[in-house]
């Protein structure tokens, strides 16, 4: 029996007072962390801002299994959000949906969340109505057309037949008006409840009704972001859920197969929940660390000569290149020469603001000075 199959849906509970220290731990980190970020300039707050949701639009895609440019991430964030960043990149139109999701999420986090903002945030996910190669129902709730809603991994051999293992099945599609009513229903309702703990419980309900073809754990992730924006009354966004799930990517599906296969006691659930956004905040210290590096950086070197090339590849390396710099990287990001970029690369290294990874000939890379290669 599945959970939204008990005569008791969905009348979640919880244990108050097991959740009861964690909660106060969370409240206290995230005031901690809000009052370190507004003690910082407008520019560098806006910087960790961006760097936050680059990051979130990021691992909230790769726990679905989905890679984005970090490049055209950034710069579609960095656009909508006024920011300017210098050597702004063409964007994917999937992109630009998945960004224009997270950011009405976050930023207008205030509004009521309807049927109609959730469908356009599925249309906005899927705008050639395709995921990968199948077509889907995009901007409305599913019809099971093509059979019930299944979560499911495989396939795998048992007994010799390749069977795909089913973890779940959502409510059937006849259901959904009733269900997703009752939940903005709730959602939208007094708020009689934590908005943190809010956040735990709309993440478990929603993806549990699980209303769309596609996108619904994306969708259910910027649900709680509204949430927690809610709880802080802010827009601005200095961690990030999504990238502590990503990294802990098991447990987080265990903990959903084990509560939609169980009763309504919730404990378990909300607890890691909470525990999850608590290292989520710990994390952010490492994108504030790196923001103040990259401000310590252009104090220094700022008022030196650069052409636009060298600043916009040295910021590019600043906000976390993947992988080693080359030349002819150099020149992809550059537009420009071969020649060019070599020239580029010298002079920085003249002056000590580059310097060569170990190794060399065709396999010659760098980074900047005084900070250890990947």
């Amino acid at each position: 029996m599945y959970i939204h199959e008990r005569p008791d849906w969905p009348g979640f509970h919880w244990d108050r007072e097991a959740l009861a220290e964690t909660l106060a731990e969370v409240r206290h980190k995230q005031g901690r962390l809000i009052g370190r970020m507004e003690g910082l300039g407008f520019s560098l707050r806006d910087e960790a801002v961006l760097r936050t949701l680059t990051q979130d639009v990021q691992k909230t895609s790769e726990i679905e299994g989905e890679e984005l440019d970090t490049g055209q991430v950034r710069s579609s964030l960095a656009r909508r959000l006024g920011i300017d960043i210098g050597g702004a990149l063409p964007v994917d139109r999937h992109v630009e949906g998945i960004v224009e999701m997270m950011l009405d999420a976050t930023r207008n986090y205030a509004a009521p969340l309807t049927a109609g903002r959730l469908t356009g945030w599925h249309a906005a996910l899927f705008p050639t109505g395709r995921s990968g190669l199948r077509r889907i129902l995009t901007g409305a709730w599913r019809d099971d057309a093509q059979g019930p809603m299944q979560v499911v991994s495989g396939p795998v051999h048992l007994e010799r037949v390749h069977r795909e293992r089913v973890h779940y099945e959502a409510p059937a599609a006849r259901r959904l008006d009733r269900e997703m009513a009752a939940f903005l229903n709730w959602f939208n309702g007094p708020a009689a409840l934590d908005p943190v703990l809010k956040a735990g419980l709309a993440h478990l309900w929603f993806v549990t009704i699980h209303p769309f073809d596609d996108g619904n754990g994306r969708i259910a992730r910027a649900i709680a972001d509204m949430a927690l924006a809610r709880s802080e009354v802010s827009p601005q966004r200095f961690y990030s859920m999504s990238a502590q799930i990503r990294l802990e990517r098991n447990a987080y599906y265990a903990l959903l197969e084990a509560n939609q296969k169980g009763g309504m006691d919730v404990t378990a659930w909300m607890d890691w929940f909470l525990r999850c956004l608590a290292r989520a905040i710990d994390g952010a210290q490492g994108t504030l660390a790196s923001v103040l590096e990259k401000a310590r950086f252009w104090d220094r070197h700022g008022p030196a000569p650069l052409n636009a090339r060298q600043r916009q590849v040295l910021n590019r390396l600043l906000d976390g290149f993947e992988g080693k710099l080359t030349s002819s990287k150099w020149a992809v990001l550059a537009k420009c020469s071969p020649d060019t970029a070599l020239r580029d690369i010298h002079d920085l290294l003249d002056r000590g603001i580059l310097a060569r990874n170990p190794g060399g000939g065709r396999s010659t890379s760098y980074g900047l000075a005084g900070v250890e290669p990947l």
